[in-house]
């Protein structure tokens, strides 16, 4: 990786080109994940069964990436970052193509868990990539890139999603998304020698996985940071999956107005992303972990208490951008606890994507008690969890 280090040593949005580009990757998995929370009501009056069956489409998807994605990263270690990432795009594209094709709910659920393992390759492998290349000084600049993108496809995909669905029907927008995550995959194989690099086979170096987990979880800061990203992602992931159906029960809003009040989730992350990425190199991480979880839990506390249409599409915005001051800031943490970066990032990726398939699960188990108490339930756990984050990250640069 020397001679990649040595290329990359500057400053400016060349130097960081490489990493918009596999972010595509990125974008394009978290705006199908993410499309079909605006459809529950949608979906579940075109298979005549409850939003509450339909939901489960969600976590379906995330517990499949989230537990898969402790294969793909290690894997990448051994045959390389560009293979992993183009099998995880092309298993995502035809599954999602059969996705169109379904017949049922419950064969849409099945394929959707099918299409998370598949897509479950390409977020941690990225962040590998980007730890290969980038020194840590830099590399909250990249992390907040590759988090913008996952940011934009969530708020993309929760609202340019919802208001294609509502012009050509689900079945064409799962087709159209195929088709992209197919010409995303046809991008990087063109500039895969000058993305990857020496990468390309992987590495010489075999090493134990489950040696290097237990390693890496034997160190309390990164079982710390793990425990707060699985958390983090419990709280946004049960928000986001009910959001859509917030705006459909409080003020009657139809899909394509349900993308519209969506659209500020990501907003923030796309925007900002590289900045808030900047800011944390600068000024570390201590601070701006904390407020970014508190931010997120007063967002959701508010909401609860039904403030408003306008009020609650502002809010969508502030809870976008409360996981901007988090999740990034765990990613490039967790780059620093080993040397298989692999492994850590697959532990990451697990904890990421388990918390977001549990989150979703759990809200979907609890809404029974009312939308308005389960998002104040939320809201309390996440305030919590910011208190804790204080003491937790104060030695964290």
């Amino acid at each position: 990786m020397t001679e990649l280090r040595i290329g990359y040593r500057k400053t400016g949005k060349a130097y960081m080109l490489p990493v918009y580009i596999i972010s595509l990757a990125t974008f394009i998995i978290f705006f199908q994940g993410f499309m079909v929370a605006p459809m529950l009501p949608a979906l579940a009056e075109y298979f005549g069964t409850t939003a509450r069956h339909v939901s489960f489409i969600e976590p379906s998807y995330l517990l499949g990436y989230g537990l898969f994605t402790l294969f793909y990263a290690p894997l990448s270690d051994r045959i390389g970052r560009f293979r992993v990432i183009g099998l995880s795009l092309f298993l995502f594209s035809v599954l999602t193509t059969i996705t169109a094709l379904t017949g049922t709910i419950n064969q849409m659920i099945f394929l959707r868990l099918l299409t998370g393992i598949g897509a479950a390759g390409v977020a941690p492998t990225t962040i590998s990539w980007i730890s290969d290349r980038y020194p840590y000084e830099q590399r909250g600049h990249a992390l907040g890139i590759f988090f913008g993108a996952m940011a934009g496809g969530t708020a993309f995909g929760s609202s340019l999603g919802a208001l294609l669905c509502s012009q050509v029907g689900w079945r064409y927008l799962f087709l159209c998304v195929a088709v992209a995550g197919f010409a995303i995959m046809v991008v990087i194989m063109m500039c895969k020698n000058w993305l990857f690099g020496d990468n390309l086979a992987g590495s010489a170096i075999k090493r134990n996985i489950w040696s290097s987990f237990g390693e890496i979880l034997a160190l309390h800061r990164a079982r710390r940071t793990y425990f707060f990203v699985l958390i983090n992602a419990m709280f946004h992931s049960g928000i986001f999956a009910w959001l859509g159906y917030y705006f459909y029960e409080n003020f009657g809003l139809n899909e394509m107005e349900i993308g519209l009040a969506l659209l500020g989730y990501g907003i923030p992350g796309l925007v900002l992303g590289p900045l808030i990425g900047k800011l944390a190199d600068r000024l570390g991480r201590s601070k701006i972990i904390p407020s970014g979880i508190l931010i997120s839990s007063l967002t959701v506390l508010i909401l609860s208490q039904n403030p408003g249409l306008t009020i609650s599409c502002v809010l969508i915005g502030f809870l976008s951008l409360g996981f901007e001051l988090s999740h990034p800031l765990f990613a490039a943490i967790i780059t620093t606890f080993s040397a298989n970066k692999g492994a850590a990032t697959g532990l990451f990726a697990f904890f990421l994507f388990t918390g977001y398939g549990l989150g979703s699960l759990l809200l979907s188990l609890i809404v029974g008690i009312g939308l308005p108490l389960a998002f104040e339930i939320y809201g309390i756990c996440a305030l919590l969890t910011a208190i804790l984050a204080i003491p937790g990250f104060r030695h964290e640069r």
